[in-house]
């Protein structure tokens, strides 16, 4: 009997903290499939061809989520040093510069170190590999609104909400749980949100600045903390066509990222004849 009991608190205690660490990661794995499987499609031929050369047969929506797993890894770089690179802080009324970055650095200066990186045709392809999937998942993160945070609350882990009953906090109902409460894939998702990728919505998100981006989820982030702390259908229905703008925007950002990068420099982007 006491057998039985310690191990179901042993079980508890591991999903208490599973929950704690989930809290800290930006869109879910659905999320973040989506976006790579939004931008697989929008690649330009040496884009396409880049990808396929550093990653072989994973998919950009396989590695949109390495980041997130690599979390748990042991080690100094993966426990602590990486760890603030996945949000930036944004005061509300401020506008994201040039030195809005903490020393430890954050998104922006994380992404602008590995796309450096990514686009050096003198690294080598495993240093490349992992700089692709780091932009890959950082671009994704800049689009989720709650990682532009606030400053006061961790980007909305600390605010307490019940989402249809159960206890939650902001940033979870935000990261995954409007997405996986529609109950599809992350290739079903992409498949329904394609078709409204349009000329006239690339014309909107055609920015490849972080700092666009950044001013949109803060100014998003700005309009989604609820009044009170029960939120259900009326919330999910106020802000779903949201986001989805931003998963869309997130997969758009991503292939312009990336086809910016090759056209800069080209030889970066020129596969090996035998690699």
């Amino acid at each position: 009997m006491k057998t039985g009991k310690l191990r179901c608190c042993r079980l508890a205690l591991l999903a208490f903290a599973l929950g704690l660490c989930t809290d800290l990661w930006a869109w879910g794995a659905t999320g973040h499939r989506v976006t790579g499987a939004l931008a697989t499609a929008h690649l330009s031929p040496a884009a396409a061809a880049l990808v396929a050369d550093l990653l072989g047969p994973e998919t950009l929506a396989e590695a949109s989520t390495w980041a997130d797993e690599m979390r748990s890894a042991p080690g100094t770089f993966w426990q602590k040093t990486a760890n603030p690179w996945h949000y930036v802080t944004v005061p509300p009324g401020a506008e994201y510069g040039p030195t809005s970055a903490p020393p430890e650095g954050d998104a922006v200066t994380a992404l602008a170190r590995y796309g450096k990186r990514l686009f050096d045709p003198a690294l080598a392809r495993p240093a490349r590999r992992e700089a692709l999937k780091l932009v890959l998942h950082y671009i994704g993160d800049l689009h989720q609104p709650l990682h532009a945070g606030n400053g006061t609350d961790r980007g909305g882990n600390d605010f307490a909400v019940r989402y249809f009953g159960s206890p939650t906090n902001l940033h979870r109902v935000w990261d995954s749980q409007m997405i996986d409460g529609e109950r599809l894939s992350f290739s079903e998702w992409a498949s329904w949100l394609a078709p409204h990728m349009d000329e006239a919505f690339q014309q909107r998100f055609r920015s490849t600045r972080p700092a666009a981006w950044i001013g949109e989820s803060a100014a998003l982030r700005d309009q989604i903390y609820p009044e009170g702390e029960r939120i259900g259908y009326d919330y999910l229905f106020k802000h779903k066509a949201a986001l989805r703008e931003r998963l869309m925007a997130a997969g758009w950002r991503i292939a312009a990222y990336l086809n910016a990068g090759c056209k800069a420099t080209p030889a970066a982007c020129e596969v090996p004849a035998n690699p």
